[in-house]
């Protein structure tokens, strides 16, 4: 396979792409900035400089020809403003979409958050309401696309803990954290299992191996 990776340089990202060249796909990275091209190839993935604010949806669909899947792993990031996250976590999501559509790639995984769409509660930083609110609404935009096997993947609170291989994996999960590992480990499973396309789904950590966990997520 190959699998287009916005947000290539990402924490969650780079565990990807080396798990895909572990097992011999071909992976690409959507990169902003072109000191980490290195990192993406140390990875074992070809980095692809395309800039997600600034590009237009013919210059994302040009890199997403011939792949077999794109991923959304991309995100404005810590110390960002909100209006990052309104360029980045949504506009830049909404714009990989309307890529794939156009390169008629039709596999889309979308790397979300858990409980975006519930209100924050009183008292929110004011970042971090725009962060969700601009997640819930990449989403929305999403769900509504019927060129596309889209899944949305919802991690809870992400952490740097080595990965078990375990997780609960399900349409609605209370808040908990996940390690980025066993991120990268369900992304690798849902490309693998088109019978998951069409689904929202929060994943924690958990007590159920990550391929049992999305089988029976894909029903």
């Amino acid at each position: 396979m190959r699998i287009v990776i916005a947000g290539g340089h990402g924490q969650i990202a780079l565990r990807l792409e080396r798990l895909l060249a572990a097992r011999g796909d071909e992976a690409a990275g959507l990169i902003r900035n072109p000191a980490h091209a290195d990192d993406l190839r140390e990875a074992g993935a070809q980095p692809v400089v395309c800039d997600l604010e600034a590009a237009s949806v013919e210059d994302v669909a040009a890199h997403l020809e011939g792949a077999d899947a794109a991923v959304f792993a991309a995100g404005a990031g810590p110390g960002s403003g909100a209006a990052r996250k309104e360029t980045v976590d949504r506009a830049a999501a909404v714009l990989l979409a309307d890529a794939a559509e156009r390169a008629g790639v039709r596999r889309l995984l979308v790397v979300s958050a858990i409980s975006v769409d519930s209100p924050p509660p009183p008292g929110t930083d004011p970042v971090f309401a725009a962060y969700l609110k601009a997640k819930s609404a990449a989403d929305a935009d999403i769900r509504q696309r019927t060129a596309l096997d889209w899944t949305i993947l919802r991690p809870g609170r992400l952490t740097n803990e080595p990965g078990t291989g375990k997780v609960a994996l399900a349409p609605s999960l209370p808040r908990g954290d996940v390690p980025r590992d066993d991120v990268a480990a369900v992304l690798l499973a849902l490309l693998d299992e088109p019978r998951t396309a069409r689904l929202t789904l929060d994943l924690t950590s958990g007590d159920t191996p990550v391929a049992e966990a999305v089988a029976a997520a894909a029903g």
